[in-house]
C-alpha cells in the first residue's frame, strides 16, 4: 500500500507546488483544465487552472494537488482537519524538510525531541497547508 496526499486550491495549485518541488526535489507533472475534455468551455479565469499536479515525496509515492473549479461549484474551505506527515530518513532531513517547508508559515511545535521519544515538528506553510515531521526515535 502506498499512501499519496492529495490537496485542494484555489487556483495556486502550481505556486504550491513549485515551492515545494524546491524542497523535495523531483520532476514536477502538471496539466491544466483547459487540456480536459470540455476545458474549452471553461471560463477564461479558469482555463489556466491546476487539473493535476504531482511531485514525488518518496519511495513511489507522490504528493498530488489540483485547483477548485468555481463555475463547477467548488468551494475551497481550509482547515486544521488534515496534515501531511512525513517521517525522514535522518534528523538532518527532518531540520532541511522542517525548514523549507515552514518558510513563510506558522510553526506550532518547533522541531524538538518529544517526550514519546521520537524528533517532531508541525506548521502551518505559506498556502495553509498543515505539516507534520515525524523522526522516529528508532532513526533519530
Amino acid at each position: 500500500m502506498k499512501l499519496n496526499p492529495y490537496l485542494n486550491f484555489d487556483g495556486n495549485a502550481e505556486e504550491a507546488f513549485r515551492f515545494y518541488q524546491s524542497v523535495f526535489g523531483g520532476e514536477l507533472f502538471l496539466q491544466r483544465m483547459d487540456n480536459a475534455p470540455g476545458g474549452e468551455n471553461l471560463p477564461n479565469s479558469e482555463k489556466n487552472r491546476v487539473m493535476h499536479v504531482s511531485i514525488p515525496i518518496g519511495d513511489g509515492q507522490f504528493l498530488m494537488a489540483s485547483d477548485c473549479l468555481p463555475s463547477a461549484g467548488h468551494v475551497l474551505r481550509v482547515g486544521n482537519n488534515n496534515y501531511i506527515s512525513i517521517t525522514p530518513d535522518s534528523r538532518e532531513e527532518a531540520d532541511r524538510i522542517f525548514k523549507g517547508l515552514s518558510e513563510g508559515g506558522t510553526v506550532e511545535m518547533p522541531m524538538a525531541d518529544m517526550f514519546w521519544g521520537d524528533y517532531f515538528g508541525s506548521f502551518v506553510d505559506k498556502f495553509g497547508v498543515y505539516w507534520m515531521i515525524n523522526l522516529p526515535s528508532s532513526k533519530a
